[in-house]
């Protein structure tokens, strides 16, 4: 994350929705203490999920959840970029365009003409996209939904001017710092974790089910690796690696191109 200059003596937060299911923005409210001490820094000046007054723009930082799906929403995010000094994209949705981007792989007018008594009254790009698909974004925030604690130290780092502490490393590192049994190991069950960034706390693991991807890839996955060890030794199909690919980061790199070259395999 590049360090922006000095902000406004109370910094002026604006929280934005985009196409998501407003998981990341309750994360925000579910911070209790921490968001009252929070207030007390700052002042959230648009946050339509937790106040109805809206004060105008400029605003010194930007939280925007959800990816960009329709027209609407692809002025309205390049007008944000424009009104925040900083910006900062959280979860999955915003980040890599979460479960929506799966019809990226889709006829999206055979979706419509499926669903909609009058398709010609929807309004949808052709790709539904990550933040950074339309405009600068000063630092990503993975997850799905985002972690909170990751959340705090965001603001607390840009409120600081300093950069945040933050994993790049793979989940297999937090199950080890826990203790937990590897479920690939133990219970010969396929997971994501080797791929997967660090930062949700090992939740499926602590379950014993394998990860799922929620926190998009580590800094280096091998996903070549670890799908010819899936194959091999758990017998995991080309079907169930795309599957297993195409989840909630299934349209961010390298987990899209990995999933695109495992599909193709499997085509006549």
């Amino acid at each position: 994350m590049n360090i922006p200059g000095p902000l406004s003596q109370k910094p002026r937060l604006a929280v934005y929705k985009f196409s998501s299911c407003d998981g990341c923005q309750l994360q925000i409210l579910e911070l209790e203490d921490e968001l009252l001490e929070l207030a007390g820094e700052i002042e959230i000046a648009y946050f339509l999920e937790a106040r109805r007054q809206a004060l105008p723009g400029p605003y010194d930082i930007g939280l925007v959840e959800g990816s960009i799906s329709t027209p609407a929403e692809e002025r309205l995010i390049r007008q944000a970029r424009k009104d925040c000094k900083v910006l900062v994209s959280i979860g999955a949705c915003a980040t890599a365009g979460g479960i929506q981007a799966l019809r990226n792989w889709a006829d999206i007018d055979e979706y419509k003409k499926r669903i909609y008594p009058r398709p010609e009254w929807v309004a949808t790009l052709d790709v539904a996209s990550p933040i950074a698909g339309y405009v600068y974004i000063d630092f990503e925030l993975r997850g799905c939904p985002v972690n909170k604690r990751q959340l705090v130290e965001v603001l607390s780092a840009l409120l600081a001017q300093r950069r945040p502490h933050l994993p790049t490393y793979s989940l297999c590192i937090e199950c080890k710092r826990a203790g937990i049994p590897c479920v690939m190991v133990a219970r010969k069950t396929p997971c994501l974790g080797p791929i997967t960034q660090a930062g949700c706390g090992a939740i499926c693991p602590k379950f014993n089910r394998g990860c799922y991807g929620c926190f998009g890839p580590a800094e280096t996955p091998n996903i070549a690796a670890l799908g010819r060890f899936f194959q091999e030794e758990r017998n995991v199909s080309r079907p169930a690696m795309v599957r297993m690919l195409r989840s909630f980061n299934g349209y961010l790199e390298p987990f899209k191109t990995s999933s695109d070259d495992y599909e193709q395999c499997i085509q006549p």
